[in-house]
């Protein structure tokens, strides 16, 4: 006799987010606003990436950079310095973002007459990849100390992301990495990642990057 009834939760609460982030998507295409999610593990140069980022493409489009973090307001303070609209979330020591806490960070910072909102996501290569926030694109970086094997042990975040980054490039010579491996890797786990080896301290690549979200944000907001 079966003595206890067992509720899966799971399914459904990813199944009510996909749902509210398909109605954020709708909302954001109405308001021709492009959002981004930036995803990686901490210190893989986020920050660093998307100043180059801003640099690059404030002349043409007016961008907008949420910052989530479980605490302090570090990275916004260093964003909020390249004169992109910036805001601070706090996650309460949650390790990713949904549709529902995108959208209450996006009304609180306003998007009128932005063309491209940039989610700094949670420092983190498993959470943050199980949700999805609302975003027209992921992305995602993975840094060369890291090593080429990310894509074998973190397999859902490679295959939810459009993009990947592979930040700092100039420092190979100093580790055991392989760029063609890693590309393998990468498209063993999406055959359709495009993926941009890059330098965000040098700006090496950074062009390449920045020529690909350029033509995602102009074919969103057409």
């Amino acid at each position: 006799m079966e003595q206890y009834k067992v509720i899966e939760i799971k399914e459904s609460v990813f199944e009510n987010n996909d749902r509210d982030a398909e109605r954020l998507r709708q909302q954001l295409k109405e308001e021709k606003t492009f959002l981004l999610n930036l995803m990686s593990s901490p210190g893989s140069g986020k920050t660093t990436t998307l100043t180059r980022t801003i640099e690059n493409l404030r002349e043409e489009m007016n961008i907008a950079v949420m910052e989530a973090d479980i605490d302090s307001d570090v990275d916004a303070e260093t964003i909020a310095r390249t004169g992109a609209k910036t805001i601070q979330l706090h996650t309460g020591g949650m390790c990713h973002l949904d549709a529902d806490m995108t959208r209450q960070g996006l009304r609180e910072m306003g998007t009128e007459d932005t063309d491209l909102v940039v989610l700094e996501n949670v420092g983190n290569l498993v959470c943050p990849a199980e949700f999805d926030t609302g975003a027209v694109k992921n992305a995602m970086i993975l840094s060369v100390p890291e090593g080429h094997d990310k894509p074998l042990k973190y397999p859902l975040i490679f295959q939810v992301c459009d993009a990947l980054i592979i930040n700092k490039i100039d420092v190979m010579p100093y580790f055991d990495f392989d760029l063609e491996k890693v590309k393998e890797f990468a498209h063993m786990r999406n055959p359709d990642l495009k993926i941009f080896p890059i330098s965000a301290k040098t700006g090496e690549g950074v062009d390449a990057w920045c020529q690909w979200l350029r033509e995602q944000v102009r074919d969103w907001n057409a």
